[in-house]
């Protein structure tokens, strides 16, 4: 399909930099298939299902993954700056690095206040170039692994806000508690899964006294997510891949509430892209442990997911043409007119929508 189908017009003033405050007070817009949408809040969700339904919450946790540094070579040395978005070995990340121009295979780099000559110890991390790709994409290889890398990467590293929030405003300690969820619990992710964001743990007893299900996978959402789609056509977009879990626990939890009439409702694309990846042609999720590329566009038949609870996304980005394969690229392009005309939050701070598929059972 051609990109510019999923171009839109959005006023620089309707990009949230800050949450809602409570979280669950944000707006949220409830788009039946074939009906205008609706305004309400992110607390009338418990009210907005029905008992059997499963919310499956996306359990990532944001880690610190922009690392600054310098480039070694021939006694000279230049600044760099690496977003980590997909742990490949114990040893190794890849990485969006820049200036990528300047750096090579075999390049040493020094993460760290010791890469600029300071201190040693956790201060400081090495690591060696030892692959390069397309758009600045590089792999480190570290001179530290597993449990060691993990605590250097969260000593060293800073707080990968989205760079449509970190281009207009610097990341500060607030940051570090509204760009995680409540019920975070996996290290891996280096961006929120934004959706989950707005629950509070009030509104976790609320859905569940409600009598709605409450099921956790894992997807680590990578730095891809950010990346503009500079295709004309989507044939023609490389989807990176993102590392996921769905434990045999949670696999029959969500077939056991498929059998007796309950919905499967994503808390985010990330939850989403799982679901899907993970079932099978007869709409069955199986366990899942892996990695996915799974790219959804209009046309693509949905077989896990029957509700999604999704922020509003930016144009011509690969989560814009999700949801517009999920509840209709029209019905999609005219609920972001009315939310801009209402004046609803996008991006990873803003509102939310709770959007359903025409053939939901």
């Amino acid at each position: 399909m051609r990109v510019d189908l999923f171009d839109f017009d959005l006023p620089e003033d309707s990009i949230a930099l800050r949450p809602a405050v409570p979280r669950d007070g944000a707006r949220l817009m409830l788009l039946h298939p074939g009906s205008p949408p609706e305004d309400r809040i992110v607390r009338d969700l418990p009210g907005l299902l029905r008992p059997g339904d499963v919310l499956v919450f996306n359990d990532t946790r944001v880690i610190p993954a922009r690392l600054r540094g310098l480039r070694h070579r021939d006694g000279g040395t230049v600044r760099l700056e690496a977003m980590l978005h997909l742990r490949e070995a114990p040893d190794r990340w890849r990485a969006f690095a820049r200036p990528a121009k300047r750096l090579k295979v075999g390049d040493r780099v020094s993460f760290g206040a010791a890469g600029e000559g300071e201190a040693c110890g956790l201060t400081r991390l090495d690591a060696t170039i030892v692959e390069r790709g397309e758009g600045g994409e590089t792999t480190f290889a570290f001179d530290l692994a597993g449990p060691a890398l993990d605590e250097a990467v969260a000593a060293l590293g800073e707080l990968p806000l989205p760079p449509y929030i970190a281009a207009k405003r610097p990341t500060d300690a607030q940051d570090a508690a509204d760009y995680q969820t409540v019920y975070a619990r996996e290290p891996g992710a280096v961006a929120a899964p934004t959706a989950g964001l707005h629950f509070t743990p009030e509104l976790l007893a609320a859905c569940d006294a409600a009598g709605l299900a409450q099921v956790r996978v894992t997807l680590h959402v990578g730095a891809g997510t950010f990346l503009p789609v500079k295709a004309d056509d989507t044939d023609a977009h490389r989807m990176h891949a993102e590392i996921g879990e769905i434990t045999p626990d949670a696999a029959e939890a969500l077939n056991r509430a498929r059998a007796t009439g309950g919905r499967i409702v994503a808390v985010g694309t990330t939850a989403l892209r799982l679901l899907e990846s993970a079932a099978g042609p007869d709409g069955t999720i199986r366990p899942w442990t892996g990695a996915t590329d799974i790219f959804i566009t209009p046309g693509y038949r949905f077989r896990a997911v029957d509700g999604l609870m999704t922020n509003f996304h930016l144009p011509r980005s690969t989560l814009f043409m999700l949801v517009s394969a999920f509840a209709g690229l029209e019905p999609m392009r005219a609920a972001y007119a009315a939310a801009i005309e209402r004046g609803y939050r996008f991006y990873s701070y803003g509102d939310s929508s709770l959007l359903f598929r025409a053939e939901t059972r």
